[in-house]
C-alpha cells in the first residue's frame, strides 16, 4: 500500500513539472486556466511549487488580458497575487516569488487599476531589491525591462529584455512570452 502511494505521489510532482512546463508553449485563456486547475488540484508534496505555478499561470493569463483591462484582468491579477502571497518564502526560493510579485504588482500598476498606486511603486521597489542577490535571473531582467517601458526608458527596457532571452536560454524556465517578438 505504502509504494503505491509513493508511485502516485512522484507521479504527481512530475506532472506538476510537467505542466510548468507547458506555461511557455500556452496561449490562450482558457489554457491557463486548465493549468491553473491542475496547480491548484495537483496532490503534490511540493504545495508552494504548485502554488508558485498557479500564480505564474494567472499572471500570464492577466498579462494575456492585459490590453483591455476588465473585470477577468482584475480577476486573474489578484487570483495571481493571492497564490503568491500564499507561498512562505521558506520553502522556495524567495528571489523568484520575489520577482514574481513585483511582476504581479507592476502589472495592476500598468493597468492603472491599483488601489494605492504610491504604495504599489514602494512595493514594487522592495520586490526588486529582495530579488538583487542574483542579477542575471531573467524574470528579474524581465521585471526590470518592464518597469523601464513604465517609465519610457525604451533603450533600457531593450537592454533588460536582451539579457532575459539569453538567461532563459541557458537557464530555461517560463518567461518567454513575456519578451517582445522584434
Amino acid at each position: 500500500m505504502t509504494s503505491l502511494w509513493v508511485s502516485a505521489q512522484t507521479f504527481t510532482d512530475k506532472a506538476l513539472q510537467q505542466s510548468a512546463i507547458q506555461l511557455n508553449t500556452v496561449n490562450t485563456e482558457g489554457d491557463y486556466d486548465k493549468l491553473f486547475k491542475k496547480f491548484t488540484e495537483t496532490n503534490t508534496s511540493e504545495q508552494s511549487k504548485a502554488f508558485y505555478y498557479a500564480a505564474v499561470s494567472m499572471y500570464l493569463k492577466a498579462e494575456l488580458l492585459s490590453k483591455n483591462p476588465n473585470e477577468s484582468f482584475i480577476e486573474s491579477n489578484a487570483i495571481a497575487a493571492k497564490y503568491a502571497l500564499a507561498i512562505p518564502l521558506s520553502e522556495q526560493d524567495p528571489q523568484e516569488i520575489n520577482i514574481l510579485k513585483g511582476l504581479i504588482t507592476l502589472q495592476i500598476l500598468q493597468s492603472g487599476k491599483h488601489k494605492n498606486p504610491v504604495k504599489g511603486e514602494q512595493d514594487l521597489s522592495g520586490y526588486i531589491l529582495k530579488s538583487e542577490s542574483d542579477p542575471n535571473n531573467p524574470r528579474l531582467a524581465i521585471l526590470k525591462a518592464k518597469l523601464a517601458e513604465k517609465s519610457g526608458n525604451k533603450s533600457e527596457a531593450e537592454i533588460q529584455y536582451q539579457k532575459a532571452k539569453v538567461g532563459l536560454e541557458t537557464a530555461p524556465g517560463w518567461g518567454n512570452q513575456l519578451i517582445p517578438k522584434n
